[in-house]
């Protein structure tokens, strides 16, 4: 994991705060790396190490599919095909 090095203050209201501490209780977790998973959850933000545990638990996964070219025959219509 990165070394955190940036402070940033953040006001909840009463209410969202209770209820995040209580499903960072429920997860184990802290307050903060709650709030920093949402937001790599929300906005895309990913390490390298990240994308790389993720493609390989697709790879992992064995699923039926085609060569790519097969599979771009099969989702991407033909003109004709899009006609009335």
């Amino acid at each position: 994991m990165e070394q955190l090095t940036k402070k940033t203050t953040i006001l909840f209201t009463p209410d969202l705060h209770r209820r995040l501490m209580r499903i960072a209780e429920q997860r184990h977790t802290s307050l903060g790396e709650l709030v920093r998973s949402a937001c790599e959850q929300e906005y895309g933000i990913l390490s390298t190490e990240d994308r790389i545990r993720a493609a390989k638990r697709l790879a992992a996964l064995g699923l039926p599919v085609g060569s790519p070219r097969s599979m771009k025959r099969q989702s991407v219509p033909k003109p004709e095909d899009l006609l009335p």
